[in-house]
C-alpha cells in the first residue's frame, strides 16, 4: 500500500462482470469502503471494453469466453486468461502498489496470476465459488486419473494462497477434510445483493386464478436439471389447467430442452428466455411467478451447491421447491421449502401439486424460510468481509 493511497485490490476472474452477482458485490462492497478495486474479466463481446461500475474498475483482457463440452478447449481458454491476468497484475504491482490479488475460480489456478505480485509483496485470496474436482467430475467422466489431478491442483492452488473463500460451510468442511488448514478459510456465502433483492417484510398476495406460474433461472444445462422440471410439467399438466414454467437463461444444453418440451407436447406451457433479465430488473419479473423450483441433481458436485437463485427468490418471498441435497438441507428445513427427492421426477411433480393444493403452504413456508437471510444475509457478511480484508491488507 502506498503512502496516502487507498488499498488497490485486483480481483481475477473468468465472467462476465456486469451478470456475476457475487464478483459484483463483493467488488462493490470493497469499493464503496475505501478500497480501489479492479476486475479483470475476460472479453465478453467483439472488443475488449474497460468501464466503470458501481465504483469498481472492469478491464477486459483479450480472452473470449468458450462456451462448450470440450475439456481441452476449457483448459486452453483458461490458460491463456491466466498469462494475460498475471502479466496485468504484475504491471499493476509494479505501477500502482497493488495490494491484493483476489481470484475468483473456477478454475483455481487463476490464483497463480498473483504469484509474481505474492513474492513482491502482495497477498493473494483464492475465492472458491465451486470446488474444482468435484465439479470437472460431475461434468466430465474420466475417472480416478482426473480426480487426483483436479486435488492436487486444489491442494497447489490453495498453498499459492493467503487465505481461501469458500461459499458455505459444507464446501469449507470438504476442503478442510483434503487438508486445508480451517485457519486459513473464510466463509463468504453467495446470497442475494440487499440492494437488489431486498427482504420482503411482508405476506406475499396469492394468485386468485387456476394459474401456477414456475421459475427457474439461471444457466440451462443437464446438471441444474432442466430436463426434470419440463418433465414434470408433462406429468402435471392434466391436473393443473394453468400450469406454466419460465426458464430464464442459456447454457449448453438449452437447445436439448427446446426439443424435449416439443416431444412432450408442452410446448405452450414451457416458456424459454434465453437472455434473461438484466440483475436489476429480476426482483420484478420473479415477482410476478408463483414458484421456485430448482432441478440439481445428485451429483458430488450438486451436493455443495446452495443455489443462489433459491436464495433470490426466497427473499422476494417465492415458495420454493428444492431437492433434498446436503447443503441446501444443512441450511433448510422442511418447513422452510418444499423438499422432492433429486432426479425424481414424480416426486418434484408431487412437491408441485402439494403446494398448488394447499395455498397456506405457500404462505407459511417463506416467511420461516426468510430466517436463513436474516442469520446469512449480505447485511451481516458484508461487514465481516470488510473485516476480514483489513486485517489482511493490516497484517
Amino acid at each position: 500500500m502506498r503512502a496516502g493511497q487507498p488499498p488497490v485490490v485486483a480481483m481475477v476472474v473468468y465472467t462476465n462482470y456486469v451478470t456475476d452477482a457475487r464478483v459484483r458485490r463483493e467488488a462493490q462492497t470493497l469499493a464503496s469502503n475505501g478500497f480501489r478495486v479492479l476486475c479483470l474479466t475476460n472479453r465478453n463481446g467483439e472488443e475488449a471494453r474497460r468501464f466503470v461500475l458501481g465504483g469498481v474498475e472492469v478491464r477486459e483482457l483479450d480472452v473470449p469466453k468458450y462456451r462448450g463440452k470440450s475439456a481441452r478447449a476449457y483448459l486452453a481458454s483458461y490458460i491463456r486468461f491466466l498469462g494475460a491476468a498475471s502479466a496485468e497484475c504484475l504491471r499493476l504491482r509494479r505501477q500502482e502498489g497493488l495490494d491484493v490479488v483476489h481470484a475468483h475460480n473456477m478454475p483455481d489456478f487463476l490464483v497463480l496470476a498473483g504469484l509474481l505480485p505474492r513474492v513482491r509483496g502482495a497477498k493473494v485470496v483464492l475465492d472458491v465459488h465451486d470446488s474444482v474436482p468435484e465439479t470437472f467430475a460431475s461434468k466430465f467422466s474420466d475417472g480416478a486419473v482426473r480426480w487426483k489431478i483436479l486435488c492436487l491442483e486444489e491442494r497447489l492452488s490453495t498453498l499459492v494462497s493467503h487465505r481461501v473463500i469458500c461459499v458455505n460451510h459444507p464446501q469449507r468442511d470438504t476442503l478442510v477434510a483434503r487438508g486445508l488448514p480451517e485457519s486459513k478459510t473464510f466463509v463468504s456465502m453467495n446470497v442475494p445483493d440487499p440492494q437488489i433483492f431486498p427482504l420482503r417484510r411482508t405476506e406475499r398476495p396469492l394468485r386468485d386464478d387456476a394459474s401456477l406460474k414456475l421459475v427457474c433461472h439461471g444457466t440451462m444445462t443437464a446438471r441444474a436439471g432442466i430436463d426434470l422440471l419440463i418433465e414434470a410439467v408433462h406429468r402435471l399438466r392434466g391436473h393443473i389447467p394453468g400450469l406454466e414454467l419460465h426458464l430464464w437463461g442459456d447454457g449448453d444444453d438449452l437447445e436439448g430442452f427446446r426439443a424435449l418440451a416439443r416431444r412432450l407436447e408442452v410446448s405452450d406451457r414451457v416458456h424459454f428466455r434465453p437472455q434473461g433479465f438484466p440483475l436489476e430488473d429480476l426482483p420484478a419479473h420473479l415477482d410476478s411467478m408463483d414458484l421456485c423450483v430448482i432441478g440439481n441433481r445428485r451429483t458430488i458436485a450438486g451436493e455443495l451447491l446452495l443455489p443462489v437463485k433459491l436464495l433470490e427468490c426466497v427473499a422476494l418471498g417465492i415458495p420454493a421447491v428444492v431437492p433434498r441435497l446436503k447443503t441446501v438441507s444443512y441450511y433448510f428445513t422442511d418447513d422452510m421449502v418444499s423438499f422432492y427427492e433429486p432426479g425424481d421426477v414424480d416426486s418434484m411433480a408431487g412437491a408441485i401439486a402439494t403446494l398448488h393444493a394447499r395455498p397456506e403452504l405457500r404462505r407459511e413456508q417463506p416467511a420461516l424460510a426468510r430466517a436463513f437471510l436474516r442469520e446469512h444475509g449480505w447485511d451481516r457478511q458484508g461487514p465481516e468481509l470488510l473485516a476480514f480484508y483489513e486485517q489482511l491488507v493490516g497484517s
